[in-house]
């Protein structure tokens, strides 16, 4: 028995197309998060601890249980002032796909933090000798100076 909300290759199609570039004044340029996701997958594991502790510097607990099905619930204890750091054998269970949805969120709560991974990234000489770092350093630049509230 198929029902009206039976569209698994559809769905399928909209889930490839989140990681696909987006048109923004008539221009293609790189989906941020999408690009966060693809470095913190080919990062070193250091640098995915860097960048799942600057990422979730904005997140609250609820949003920690809630974001990619509770991935990042186990990091409920760094809410407190003397939280230990985040263990590289935590960071290898998160995803590059939950890490996406973690720098979705980012983006639209606390957009400054994602324009801040440049910096973390530039002074990891390691984490900028991948494309995706490169990339990603790329488009944050671009987006920078795209918005009205940009300093230069």
């Amino acid at each position: 028995m198929t029902g009206e909300f039976d569209d698994g290759p559809a769905r399928s199609l909209i889930a490839d197309r989140s990681r696909e570039g987006v048109v923004v004044q008539g221009e293609v340029s790189q989906d941020i998060p999408a690009l966060v996701s693809d470095l913190y997958d080919h990062a070193p594991e250091a640098l995915r601890v860097k960048l799942l502790e600057h990422l979730l510097q904005p997140v609250g607990p609820l949003a920690m249980v809630a974001i990619a099905a509770g991935a990042f619930a186990r990091f409920v204890y760094r809410l407190r002032r003397d939280a230990m750091p985040i263990a590289l054998e935590d960071a290898a269970r998160i995803t590059s796909g939950h890490v996406f949805h973690l720098a979705r969120y980012v983006e639209q709560s606390s957009p400054e933090v994602l324009r801040q991974i440049a910096s973390l990234i530039a002074h990891r000489p390691l984490g900028l000798a991948t494309i995706s770092a490169s990339a990603l350093l790329v488009a944050l630049s671009l987006w920078q100076r795209g918005r009205p509230d940009a300093r230069q």
